[in-house]
């Protein structure tokens, strides 16, 4: 993360501007809508849910507790199978060892297929500064390698972005007819990746699991370039976090169960590959498979106890799609590859705390990703534990304009709150200024301060016309009046 430029506080510069980009909000709003409402119906389908994530759960934590023998196990089975496996430590190392390994193959080009390891260690810039022509072949993420930006949503790159957005790109960059009709606009792209895949001599492919067991690569799409990817081209190369294993084939059944359910309604999507080492006599696929395990701040993570649990995310992105800020503030916002709830927690985790500081404060603790988390990440607790850790380990410098306004306020609030005559008098006063402020029962726009910072970007629930104490009393009253006392 500190190659990218992002600094501490810069979230709340992104964050304002994406506030005030009325598209940017729609389309936002809309799109996370629709997927959570999807997860929601596609779960309901499913008798025991409950226990199906605890089982997740189980079998993730599992894995943290024996990383070590997985991984052992894993290497000994892509070895068997006739794959190479490649250890890298840092992001660097990671594009090191796929720079290598193209020039190795004599080739010029890559295509790739959607990877967030592939943009968390920028190995697009890396293949590029070899004088190698990587070519995104995720739609999504084609269009956001146009557009020279980095995916807003870990599931939906482009989520961003309005046909009119995408129109403009394709025109500008791929073919100079513009249209905006969805199915054109398709049809330009596949064109163009179908040359692609023809040209390239390696494909670059992440890995949502990684079986133990067998030394499987599993891969899960909906648009079929994965299979090309991986198929096409001479060379095979995946770039596997370490914390994707699972250890058995039967594990992979219950991830396959979840992960589609939260992260697009699913049942199941439309293409699951299972790779297992370069093709044999009589199959299609590479002549090579390579497989690269990255750690890249993963160990450290794993070995703090009170995080690790953080490295148990199938990246379903369910947790983006329920969160209310980001909902608000989009995923380019956080600054970096992850955004949204687990965003604010493994950017920190494997970047370093000091240049994501600001993230974990960027939540409201409303549990909504909790309840989605297809493998049950308390993601509050680990935020709390995060900002826990800022204050303790990297304070920030005493700000100058705010702090004497922010503590009177502060300490009026508790002298209001420990008098219940002067509670009551302010609420009463609320009400009555409030009246010049209400759009059906919200506060949208308010000049005065503080409220106004407040709802530049957000509405204010307006207070109720009475109070609940007034309810309370009129409630007993009426309860009273309709006791009819006990016969003898």
């Amino acid at each position: 993360m500190g190659e990218t430029g992002i600094h501490s506080g810069e979230i709340h510069e992104l964050a304002h501007k994406a506030m005030t980009d009325v598209r940017l909000q729609e389309a936002y709003r809309s799109s996370t809508l629709r997927l959570y409402t999807h997860r929601l119906h596609a779960i309901a389908e499913v008798p025991g849910f409950e226990k199906l994530r605890e089982r997740g759960q189980d079998v993730k934590h599992e894995v943290l507790e024996h990383l070590d023998v997985y991984l052992e196990q894993f290497e000994s089975s892509v070895e068997r199978n006739r794959g190479q496996v490649h250890w890298a430590s840092t992001g660097r190392e990671a594009c090191e060892i796929v720079c290598e390994i193209v020039r190795r193959a004599q080739a010029r080009e890559v295509v790739k297929a959607k990877t967030m390891v592939g943009e968390e260690i920028d190995l697009n810039q890396a293949l590029e500064s070899a004088g190698i022509l990587g070519v995104e072949t995720d739609l999504g993420e084609f269009i956001v390698q146009l557009a020279h930006e980095r995916p807003a949503h870990i599931v939906a790159p482009a989520i961003h972005k309005t046909r009119t957005d995408v129109a403009d790109l394709f025109a500008a960059h791929v073919n100079p007819q513009r249209t905006e009709v969805p199915e054109h606009l398709t049809a330009i792209a596949r064109q163009t990746l179908r040359q692609a895949f023809a040209r390239a001599g390696v494909g670059l492919s992440g890995a949502n699991f990684a079986v133990a067991e067998t030394g499987t690569i599993v891969v899960i799409e909906n648009e079929g370039n994965i299979r090309f990817s991986t198929t096409a081209p001479r060379v095979h190369i995946a770039l596997v976090g370490v914390e994707k294993l699972v250890p058995r084939m039967e594990d992979l059944a219950v991830f396959l169960r979840l992960l589609a359910r939260s992260a697009t309604g699913q049942k199941l999507t439309s293409y699951t590959s299972l790779l297992t080492g370069p093709r044999r006599a009589g199959e299609d696929g590479p002549d090579e498979m390579h497989v690269v395990l990255v750690d890249n701040g993963r160990i450290r993570a794993l070995a703090d106890e009170g995080m690790r649990e953080a490295l148990c995310c199938i990246r379903c992105g369910a947790c983006l799609n329920a969160c209310p800020v980001y909902r608000k503030i989009g995923g380019h916002a956080y600054g970096w590859v992850y955004g949204g709830p687990i965003g604010a927690i493994i950017t920190p985790l494997f970047a370093g705390l000091e240049p994501a500081r600001e993230l974990p404060f960027a939540s409201s603790l409303c549990g909504a990703c909790r309840d989605v988390c297809p493998v049950k990440i308390n993601i509050p607790d680990l935020l709390l534990r995060l900002r826990a850790k800022v204050q303790q380990e990297s304070p920030a410098p005493k700000p100058k304009g705010s702090p004497v306004t922010e503590r009177m306020a502060m300490r009026l609030w508790a002298w209001i709150m420990k008098r219940p005559l002067a509670y009551t008098l302010a609420a009463h006063l609320a009400r009555f200024g409030q009246r010049f402020l209400v759009e059906e029962a919200w506060i949208k726009r308010a000049s005065m301060y503080p409220l106004g910072r407040w709802t530049e970007g957000r509405d204010l629930p307006a207070l109720a016309p009475k109070s609940f104490r007034q309810k309370f009393k009129e409630i007993s009253k009426g309860v009273g009046a309709d006791r009819q006392p006990i016969s003898s």
